[in-house]
């Protein structure tokens, strides 16, 4: 049987195919430093999985509502308008089993065959995926290494056109860790406030920032937050990628047609990890911060290591646990590069191409890893690159 068209625009993560390739070369006894997987080395916060436990005990085993728990969504409201200066309700909330459905979902209701979509690249594979699958153009932007990697805004504003529906943005970013300067977020904002178009703000790395200030939202500027669906979860900020739980925000018209998918696909959200999502936002906030922390002094002491390597530059990150190395100098391939590191340096990395066309020339690593084995990693590159 023939597999339907649209199943050769579904892009994949490379970061599991590499995960795999490095299991055989463990299964073979090699030593392999794990620098490709893009999730906290961190256990969940204690409290969060004793109320998972106590949720279980008292039942929550069951069908929940199709938006996600009313205690929930209302602890959700509460943090999202105190993190990002805008007033939300529980109506605005979606809870859904990770992120990736505030991305699937909002594309599917509101993009049609033909229209564009503007995102970033490099970017998170995913939204080139989605865009591709509904038909739409994918009109992709490349980040500036130079500016932090933010957008070129002069390519931003040149690429904007009346079939522009959507245009998704990430900040801090996956896979660079870079931040969108507040005053870039406020340039965009004026650039699409009067434009019959969408924002996709992909926020699911907020709290891991490393400038001292919060990253700003979009949906803050003036007269963005209806025009704004904001996609956060708790992944990342609470070392919780295994539970599946994420959320969007959203204007109360999109609400029903995101509800309207959940049904068609999963019905519900888990109702014990949703409780103990309510535990991750109103509990104790100290392992978030010690996480932070940790990554920070591990961010600092790798990209300093890596460019301490002749050939090798990293810039340091604002945001998120990735390092993107430009490797440009090196005259191969990132595929190659990355390819080489594995097999020769026993050091498992992402070549950057695999984010996207203008990633060429990068290795992205995460530095969710442990501070030893990130030393052992940038020796083990550095004795490669001689």
């Amino acid at each position: 049987m023939k597999l339907a068209d649209r199943m050769q625009r579904i892009l994949t993560e490379s970061a599991f195919d590499v995960l795999v390739r490095a299991r055989a070369l463990e299964a073979q006894g090699r030593d392999i430093i794990h620098l490709e997987i893009g999730e906290p080395d961190f256990d969940t916060p204690r409290h969060v999985i004793d109320e998972a436990k106590r949720a279980l005990d008292a039942g929550f085993t069951h069908y929940g509502p199709t938006q996600g728990l009313p205690e929930l969504r209302e602890a959700i409201a509460e943090y999202v308008s105190a993190t990002r200066g805008i007033a939300v309700t529980a109506r605005n909330v979606c809870v859904t089993p990770g992120g990736k459905p505030i991305i699937f979902f909002p594309i599917m209701a509101l993009v049609e065959p033909g229209d564009e979509v503007i995102y970033p690249n490099p970017g998170f594979p995913m939204y080139e995926s989605m865009i591709g699958v509904m038909g739409a153009r994918p009109v992709p932007i490349p980040l500036v290494e130079e500016n932090g990697f933010s957008f070129d805004l002069n390519v931003f504003r040149e690429s904007l056109s009346d079939r522009t529906k959507m245009v998704i943005l990430n900040s801090p970013h996956n896979p660079t860790g870079g931040l969108i300067p507040p005053a870039d977020i406020a340039a965009i904002a004026d650039l699409l406030r009067d434009r019959n178009v969408v924002v996709l703000s992909d926020e699911i790395y907020s709290r891991i920032v490393y400038t001292g200030e919060k990253p700003v939202s979009i949906a803050s500027m003036p007269g963005m937050q209806e025009k704004t669906i904001i996609l956060d979860g708790f992944s990342k900020t609470y070392a919780m990628t295994g539970w599946r739980l994420g959320y969007g925000v959203m204007p109360e018209y999109l609400v029903d047609a995101v509800n309207k998918l959940m049904a068609n696909s999963t019905s519900c959200t888990a109702t014990f990890t949703q409780k103990a999502g309510v535990a991750a936002l109103r509990g104790s906030q100290e392992p978030v911060e010690a996480m932070v922390k940790e990554f920070a002094r591990r961010r600092s002491a790798f990209c300093a290591g890596l460019n301490d390597i002749p050939n090798w530059r990293c810039n340091m990150p604002g945001g998120a646990f990735y390092a993107f190395a430009n490797v440009k100098a090196l005259g191969r391939s990132s595929k190659d590069i990355a390819d080489a590191i594995l097999n020769e340096a026993g050091v498992a990395c992402l070549n950057g191409a695999g984010f996207g066309k203008f990633g060429d020339g990068y290795i992205r690593f995460s530095y969710a890893n442990s501070y030893d084995n990130l030393m052992k990693a940038v020796d083990r590159i550095r004795a490669w690159s001689k």
